[in-house]
């Protein structure tokens, strides 16, 4: 399964104490494809960098630009379909360039795609992801 991981659902999954590191270990255990861009990797750097030290958040970002259960994306085509916070459109056009099953988030802004038919995006929160990683 290839996913977006909005850079929210990335920070609540990284600490093991966290109940949605789940994630992060499906990630690792190569269960789900990681895709991405250049401007969404350095969103996750900028923002972990606030939460965590300089050494953690360069082995995170390491470790998900060296996996091999990654996509890198070009978004050579921008849809704009987030008009509420357009820098939030990096994420649905790598979705969309990436072929990407779903986007993981839990910013509201993601709502409006929804109520958009053509191009389609799933989106799902993140503890309803989680539920799809580890079924009851």
């Amino acid at each position: 399964m290839k996913i977006v991981l909005d850079t929210n659902c990335l920070v609540v999954c990284l600490p093991a104490s966290s109940p949605y590191y789940c994630l992060w270990e499906a990630f690792r255990n190569k269960r789900i494809v990681l895709c991405y861009t250049t401007d969404i990797i350095n969103e996750y750097y900028e923002i972990m960098s606030r939460f965590h030290t300089q050494e953690f958040v360069n082995i995170v970002i390491n470790e998900l630009l060296l996996s091999v259960n990654v996509k890198k994306t070009n978004n050579f085509f921008k849809w704009h379909l987030i008009t509420s916070d357009p820098d939030d459109n990096k994420f649905t056009d790598c979705a969309l360039n990436a072929g990407a099953d779903y986007i993981v988030t839990n910013d509201r802004h993601f709502n409006i795609l929804k109520s958009i038919d053509f191009p389609l995006i799933k989106v799902v929160d993140i503890e309803t992801f989680k539920k799809m990683l580890v079924p009851s």
